[in-house]
């Protein structure tokens, strides 16, 4: 897509987007948040699973959602959309196969010198599935997820719910991971006032954007626990502010654990390290999608 201002190609990477959209109301504004931004290049958006807590048909739903956004957009024929895996490994040996995972494998080894990134806004299954069927793509990207509980304990994650077998098996791999816990990407925290004044005149994809938070926010009025009613977080948007600057003072290198089936942390080795964040500047990751987002409607 044409966008309103460029940046050196030197600068540019690879970029392929996992989703589980239709989970809640934060991929959405990430996933418009990675269409606008110059520096990447967007390799295809895979549709991930959330789960069967709610719904069987979780990834068709999520690859639905990835189809509306685009075509508010006007790019359903500029960006590649596969579908992911249907459902979570059953345990940690078998994968779940899908068009997403050979997305990933099939870009890992491109004639490209650009780095590959792959951000993961809901379960790891695509990726884990590809890692098993081929394992030497583990040095030919980064991955950053957003899930897992907070440090050093861990605790009940959705993200990490819908797959915890994939996670171990990446845990165990040598992939380049970022991880964003829960207790760093709540603090995305944004007032619907807010999304009012700062997305929804924005076009149609501000006023989209802005219209599905406010109605899963009318249909989950029944939890007494989230949402809080006035606020959201916007928790799956600094997949892709870390890729605009990777906040080098704000994370730690810490030994991959084992997960257990109550999402704890077993720390039980010290040479598989990984990147776990402890920060995440709010101001710059959502100034930076208001400000592009307002561009795009000029």
């Amino acid at each position: 897509m044409n966008h309103s201002f460029d940046i050196p190609e030197a600068k540019k990477i690879r970029l392929i987007i996992n989703t589980d959209a239709m989970n809640e109301a934060d991929d959405q504004f990430a996933i418009v948040h990675a269409l606008l931004t110059p520096r990447f290049l967007i390799k295809g958006i895979i549709a991930a699973h959330f789960g069967t807590l709610r719904t069987t048909t979780s990834m068709q739903e999520s690859y639905d959602e990835v189809v509306k956004v685009l075509d508010l957009m006007g790019l359903e024929k500029e960006v590649p959309l596969y579908k992911g895996a249907e459902k979570a490994m059953p345990d940690e040996q078998t994968p779940v196969l899908s068009e997403g995972a050979e997305l990933i494998i099939r870009e890992a080894h491109a004639d490209d010198p650009r780095r590959l990134y792959v951000i993961f806004l809901g379960p790891i299954t695509d990726l884990a599935a590809a890692y098993m069927k081929d394992p030497t793509i583990e040095d030919k990207l980064t991955v950053i997820w957003i899930g897992g509980g907070a440090w050093p304990n861990g605790e009940s994650e959705f993200n990490l719910s819908n797959d915890i077998d994939a996670a171990n098996v990446i845990y165990r791999s040598n992939i380049q991971l970022w991880q964003v816990p829960r207790n760093v990407y709540t603090t995305m925290r944004v007032s619907i006032a807010e999304l009012a004044v700062r997305v929804k005149p924005y076009g149609k994809i501000g006023e989209y954007l802005y219209q599905q938070l406010v109605d899963f926010n009318m249909m989950s009025s029944h939890s007494l626990i989230w949402p809080k009613g006035e606020m959201w977080s916007l928790g799956d948007s600094p997949a892709v502010s870390l890729l605009l600057d990777e906040h080098e003072y704000g994370y730690t290198m810490k030994p991959a654990p084992f997960i257990t089936k109550e999402m704890l942390y077993v720390h039980h080795q010290q040479e598989r390290l990984i990147r776990v964040y402890d920060y995440v500047d709010p101001r710059f990751t959502l100034e930076d999608m208001y400000a592009k987002l307002q561009l795009y409607n000029q």
